[in-house]
């Protein structure tokens, strides 16, 4: 597949969505460009669903329900052994798309977006041959059984990992899904659903609307015979999800938004813990909802931090995604971009200091939703820089003058997905970690973990994704008495 775009037009892939186990024509006529943000050139136009294709979807996924949610663990395991067989196999034709839909560097796309999107159906596949769906307490048993059928939404900041995220678990616990992807980077999304196809998916437990928030996310969340809806996204498009699902009494499982604070202590390793820490606000042009983006630091190292991050920043090669060279490509979309020469222009009208980048795109570029890596410093924690999700390569730098002012400026949040802390007393950096109110936390910059259980507290959301707390999302608990052999 030398060119998984064109592919997906011939084979006629744009104006169908995968329903009941084959490429269907929509009820409605709407098509929706998909522009490279590169270029800002149209790349593809996809059809967008009505609420007659989301019926028809969940429809399929109810009538293949009771037969799949009754297959054996192993058998779920060996149909996601083969979706993560192709997925790998894929790997180019994924990670050129990708490119080509959000922006991503190639190098990037190849190395994290689609991997670790194949990790999650791997995580998932393997929990298959030890996860307890019956345990015993004496004469009581206890099942798991699958919640139903599934509507997924998606976001377009990591489309294929997120995708992957929800489906595999999902259908590693017995349910059926109905798939939204985000209507900005899609594609990925199309190639997935013939990965799902290939892999002899039975019909109606896999099935892919492509559309809008308002019409098909609506409709998924208002649908009566949709059991749970789980959401990634912002978190005004989670309230709605969550109004929208209150009447029919769904399970709603939310990954929203995040502000995460880097506690950086006094004893930590500026020379090492800056650098790691700046690139994690920035990976994937800060277009993570647990990036990193308020770093605190020390008062009194503040110049050093400030050193630190210009030297860093410097390194970044912003540029077009298909160059090996660039490390930061383009912003995914227009309405992403303009917010985030918003929030820079804002930052500088609030009086932060201004350590790297700016408002406007890198010298050299002028085509292309290109932005500055921008680093602020000397702010307070009642700016907008410092309470609003910018997501974008935006870092706020906060100074703090003991360890107890940090951790109150840390839970100075709406929000509480991620966070990390940085020391080299273990302590002290377990202590800190302990009284950050956030549902994930990294010590010292770890490894990615595909088995951590990530989801937030407040208004970040509910529920958790990944490893066996993410499949335990999709899965009702029922007690069973007198239980006897």
């Amino acid at each position: 597949m030398t060119d998984p775009i064109r592919h997906l037009a011939e084979a006629s892939r744009l104006d169908r969505f995968y329903v009941d186990g084959a490429w269907r024509e929509g009820a409605g006529a709407e098509r929706v460009a998909v522009v490279s943000p590169a270029s800002e050139t149209v790349i593809a136009e996809i059809a967008l669903g009505t609420e007659a294709d989301v019926a028809h979807a969940v429809a399929a996924a109810r009538r293949a329900f009771p037969a799949w949610s009754r297959t054996a663990p192993a058998e779920r395991a060996a149909l996601l052994d083969r979706v993560h067989g192709l997925v790998i196999a894929r790997l180019e034709a994924f990670a050129q798309t990708l490119s080509a839909e959000m922006g991503a560097p190639i190098t990037y796309a190849r190395e994290a977006q689609v991997p670790l999107a194949a990790a999650h159906i791997r995580v998932a596949r393997d929990l298959m041959a030890t996860f307890p769906f019956l345990s015993r307490r004496g004469t009581t048993a206890v099942a798991r059984e699958a919640i139903g059928v599934c509507g997924l939404i998606t976001p377009w900041n990591w489309p294929l990992y997120q995708i992957t995220a929800k489906v595999a678990p999902a259908l590693a616990a017995g349910c059926t899904v109905v798939l939204k992807p985000s209507e900005l980077s899609p594609l990925s999304a199309l190639l997935f659903a013939e990965v799902m196809d290939e892999a002899g998916c039975p019909a109606g437990v896999f099935n892919l609307v492509n559309g809008t928030g308002p019409v098909v996310g609506e409709g998924l969340s208002t649908h009566p015979e949709v059991d749970m809806i789980s959401i990634t996204g912002s978190t005004r498009a989670g309230v709605l999800v969550a109004q929208a699902a209150a009447p029919t009494v769904k399970r709603v499982a939310q990954e929203l938004g995040g502000k995460s604070p880097n506690v950086v202590l006094p004893d930590a390793d500026l020379a090492r813990c800056i650098p790691l820490g700046i690139a994690a606000a920035m990976r994937n042009l800060g277009q993570s909802c647990s990036a990193p983006t308020r770093m605190l630091v020390p008062r009194a190292r503040l110049a050093e931090v400030e050193a630190l991050a210009r030297t860093t920043v410097a390194g970044f090669v912003v540029g077009d995604p298909r160059r090996e060279a660039t490390t930061h490509g383009a912003i995914a979309n227009r309405a992403q971009y303009d917010r985030i020469q918003r929030m820079i222009a804002i930052g500088i009208e609030e009086g932060a200091k201004l350590v790297a980048g700016g408002t406007g795109r890198p010298d050299g570029l002028t085509t292309g939703l290109y932005a500055r890596p921008t680093v602020f410093s000397e702010v307070r924690r009642d700016m907008a820089i410092a309470q609003e999700e910018i997501f974008g390569p935006v870092l706020a730098i906060l100074p703090y003058d003991g360890v107890e002012e940090a951790v109150e400026i840390a839970n100075d949040t709406i929000y509480g997905l991620g966070a990390h802390v940085q020391g080299t007393d273990m302590a002290q950096v377990r202590a800190v970690a302990g009284r950050i109110r956030a549902g994930q936390v990294h010590l010292n910059a770890p490894a990615w973990d595909p088995e951590a259980p990530f989801g937030g507290y407040k208004r970040s959301g509910n529920g958790r994704e990944y490893g066996r707390e993410g499949l335990e999302e999709y899965l009702e608990t029922k007690a069973i008495l007198g239980y006897y052999d």
